[in-house]
């Protein structure tokens, strides 16, 4: 994907609209990355700088392209003439209220986010855990019957069926 995303790059390097960009998260980027929830590698986002959507699409020249041309600004602030009537409102609210409980509004939220990024974390490690136990429980029983001798067992149950039974009269 990296030499995809490179030739996209350059191609859209004099755009003034839109901007295609690189961030290495694991270096200076990583605030940024942190700040905009990426996890995993390589992870592409798009809009509004301070409010990003993930994308799903293909990660092809062709499919990245095909979505580079048809982005357009969104509503937002800045662009309050993209918005219809229950966005304008919205962002008007918004506006009418203090720095002071705005950034109540965004750390309750983004504690919201990091308390369930971190309830997941746990579950997953208990999980993980259980997981293995079953896994070890299950080799032990397995080495428990194979050590009882069963396949002698089915051994001779094969061989009593080849070998027809003898009556006495």
């Amino acid at each position: 994907m990296k030499p995809d995303w490179d030739k996209l790059m350059k191609e859209y390097a004099s755009n003034d609209k839109i901007g295609i960009y690189d961030v290495d998260c694991t270096t200076e980027g990583k605030p940024l990355c942190d700040s905009n929830g990426v996890r995993g590698f390589p992870t592409i986002k798009y809009g509004d700088p301070s409010n990003l959507e993930d994308y799903s699409g293909g990660r092809d020249y062709a499919a990245l392209a095909k979505f580079a041309g048809e982005l357009k600004p969104n509503c937002s602030p800045a662009n309050l003439d993209l918005c219809d009537a229950d966005q304008k409102t919205e962002i008007e609210a918004i506006m009418a209220m203090s720095e002071a409980d705005i950034d109540a509004k965004i750390e309750a939220e983004d504690k919201k986010a990091a308390d369930a990024e971190t309830l997941f974390k746990t579950e997953l490690e208990k999980l993980q855990n259980t997981y293995k136990q079953l896994q070890d429980d299950k080799e032990a029983t397995l080495a428990e019957v194979k050590a009882s001798g069963i396949g002698m067992y089915k051994a001779v149950k094969a061989t009593k069926k080849k070998t027809p039974v003898k009556e006495e009269l």
